[in-house]
C-alpha cells in the first residue's frame, strides 16, 4: 500500500473543536497531541467495568455512605487540558478542590483521579498521549482496568514521571489509593456477583 508523501509547503493542520463535533455520536472523539481520534463506543465487559467501579465508589466517596466522602465522581466526562480535548472512562475531582461541579459541558480544570478501562483499540491511546497529557496537567493518581485480563493497575504521578504503586488482578478486594479508606471488590468489575469458586 502506497501513502502518500507529504508535499513542500504544505503543514499539516491540527484537528480543532468542530472538527470533533463532525465526528457521528456513535464513536467516542477526543484531541491529542493535535490530532482527532474517534474510537466505536466500548463493549460489555468494558462499560461494566467503568459502571461498577462508579457504583463501588459513588457511595462512599461522593455520597459519603459508608466512607469519608470528600470526592465528585463522574463517568465519562469531557475534559479540555490545554489543547486536549479528553474522555477518560471515569475521573474524580477531591472537593477541597472543587465544591460545585460547574454547569459546564466540559471541564478545564483536571482531576485528582482519572481511570482509563483498556480495550484492544484504545490502550496504546490511553497509555501514551493521554497520559502524557494527564501527567502535563498533574493528575496525581490514574489506573488502568482490562477486563480481559481482570487486572487493576495502580499510578501515582511523582514529579514528572509515573510510578507503578500497585497491580491487582482476580477477585480480591484492593483498598487503594487514593480511595484507600474502603476497599473495591474487584470481582464486581469483572460482572460477578461473588468472587469465582
Amino acid at each position: 500500500m502506497l501513502s502518500e508523501m507529504p508535499r513542500p509547503g504544505l503543514a499539516k493542520r491540527s484537528a480543532t473543536y468542530e472538527d470533533l463535533l463532525k465526528v457521528p455520536d456513535h464513536f467516542v472523539a477526543e484531541i491529542l497531541e493535535g490530532e482527532l481520534y474517534a474510537t466505536p463506543r466500548p463493549a460489555m465487559p468494558h462499560a461494566v467495568a467503568a459502571s461498577a467501579l462508579g457504583s463501588e465508589l459513588g457511595g462512599p466517596f461522593q455520597q459519603g455512605r459508608g466512607g469519608p466522602g470528600g470526592w465528585w465522581i463522574l463517568d465519562e466526562p469531557e475534559l479540555h487540558l490545554g489543547s486536549d480535548v479528553i474522555v477518560p472512562d471515569l475521573a474524580g475531582w477531591r472537593r477541597s478542590r472543587v465544591p460545585q461541579v460547574p454547569a459546564v459541558a466540559a471541564m478545564t480544570i483536571p482531576p485528582d483521579w482519572i481511570c482509563e478501562i483498556l480495550s484492544p483499540s484504545t490502550e496504546a491511546l490511553d497509555r501514551v498521549p493521554k497520559l502524557n497529557a494527564y501527567a502535563r496537567e498533574r493528575v496525581a493518581h490514574v489506573w488502568f482496568i482490562n477486563p480481559r485480563s481482570q487486572t487493576l493497575e495502580v499510578l501515582r504521578l511523582e514529579g514528572a514521571r509515573w510510578t507503578v504503586v500497585g497491580t491487582h488482578d482476580g477477585d480480591v478486594s484492593v483498598a487503594v489509593e487514593p480511595f484507600d479508606a474502603v476497599p473495591i471488590d474487584l470481582y464486581r468489575l469483572w460482572g460477578r456477583d461473588a468472587p469465582a469458586s
